[in-house]
């Protein structure tokens, strides 16, 4: 069994991810293997929540060059995960908006 650590990678601090905050919306992105219960028990386990609903999404790596190198950005997986009406807000987000 993965640990909740595991699965949560880091949080997204864009403007989009700013506007759903008022909606009780939080953007992570997440392991690539994870699947949406994994997801909504670890946010649950770690920042002590309620989760109402998880959506998730796979975003392909650009192609990146720098001069004649080719690379890639890596594909990551994001999870937008909405919060039930009598759940507390998640802390951490807090300060950020």
């Amino acid at each position: 069994m993965k640990s909740p650590y595991d699965v949560i990678i880091k949080p997204v601090l864009t403007e989009q991810s700013y506007e759903g905050m008022a909606d009780r919306k939080y953007t992570f992105i997440v392991d690539r293997n994870a699947n949406k219960t994994e997801i909504k028990q670890a946010i649950e386990t770690i920042f002590g929540v309620t989760v109402e609903k998880v959506n998730t999404q796979i975003r392909e790596g650009k192609m990146k060059r720098r001069g004649r190198f080719e690379g890639q950005r890596p594909t990551t997986k994001r999870a937008v995960v909405k919060l039930t009406e009598n759940s507390k807000t998640i802390e951490f987000f807090e300060g950020m908006a």
